[in-house]
């Protein structure tokens, strides 16, 4: 049996502050619970928190999702029980076992393994909030999705398609292009292009309704230029860096725009918004509408080595980290 270790960070930087210190796991206090990690998943915000794009107070272990089997319960948690096969956001999931609020952790449906759960949960949320929460997706629509076969992505591109929503999916390389297609994108563009121009001839000069936009700042000013009067900069995501700052009059001058800048935990910050989200993704992941898509996986120890994977670009679907 592996030692309880987890990976800490004392200061921000490369993947080098990223360490393995061992640590026996907190027994669960009131409303806890205690999880021993099957998985743990990878996701961009942890390389924002490793190099301090978005800060944290050290020391920190990061990590955001997990999945794994509950070992010990709290005072007051009355539907979890020992041996419960559970997933969960929540911070510091770089680690053999997780102690957090029982309230955030849901029960697994038989049929949903653990690597799948810990593969969608934090971005299969992502793509359920934009999909139903921030504005509700219409049969119709059309929608410009960057990296679309990345983690959010490979489940957006799908789940946007069978609400009736035509996708223009924006990727980087003709080899994504065929997996955007695959996941059903009805057009995929390439970033390196006159990408206004494409989506304009799409969509016969209209533009779109909405641009799921998870790249920032190389991105913002072609999400801007893709959407038609009225139409939704939803940015969710900063893989090229912070985008900059936008003045209001602009919205107006390109047609009373609109700006969203959406965090998940703001729509499951209470159980029932998380009872709510799970239940459709994982109504969704039964029905086949999406599918966990596993690209890569690494041992938690080699952590650096996939924080290095994602920030190339290079990963394909969901990383897990195997403790």
């Amino acid at each position: 049996m592996t030692e309880p270790y987890v990976i800490e960070m004392t200061e921000t930087g490369g993947v080098e502050v990223l360490k393995q210190v061992a640590r026996a796991p907190r027994a669960p206090g009131p409303g806890q619970a205690l999880v021993r990690q099957t998985v743990s998943g990878l996701n961009f915000i942890d390389t924002y928190h490793r190099t301090g794009l978005y800060p944290v107070k050290l020391p920190f272990v990061p990590g955001s999702e997990g999945a794994g089997v509950v070992e010990a319960v709290g005072d007051g948690v009355t539907h979890l029980s020992v041996g419960d096969r559970v997933a969960y956001l929540g911070s510091g999931t770089y680690a053999t076992h997780y102690t957090g609020a029982a309230a955030s952790m849901v029960k697994l449906p038989e049929g949903i393994s653990e690597e799948d759960a810990a593969a969608v949960l934090l971005k299969g949320l992502t793509a359920w909030m934009l999909l139903f929460e921030v504005r509700r997706a219409s049969p119709g629509e059309t929608a410009l999705v960057w990296a679309p076969v990345g983690g959010v992505g490979s489940l957006l591109v799908p789940w946007a398609t069978s609400l009736g929503v035509t996708v223009i999916a924006v990727t980087s390389s003709e080899s994504k292009a065929a997996r955007a297609r695959e996941l059903g994108a009805q057009h995929v563009v390439l970033s390196s292009g006159d990408l206004a121009a494409e989506v304009r001839a799409l969509t016969n000069g209209a533009g779109v309704d909405v641009s799921y936009d998870s790249v920032g700042k190389s991105s913002a000013q072609a999400s801007l230029d893709c959407l038609k009067p009225r139409g939704w900069w939803v940015s969710y995501g900063n893989a090229s860096g912070a985008a900059d700052p936008i003045a209001p009059g602009v919205l107006g001058a390109k047609g009373s725009l609109v700006l969203t800048r959406p965090g998940l935990f703001h729509f499951i910050a209470d159980p029932e918004g998380m009872r709510r989200g799970a239940a459709a993704l994982f109504g969704a992941l039964r029905a086949g509408t999406i599918r966990a898509h596993i690209g890569q996986t690494f041992d938690l120890r080699e952590v650096g080595k996939a924080h290095e994977a994602i920030e190339s670009g290079k990963t394909v679907g969901a990383t897990l980290l195997r403790p």
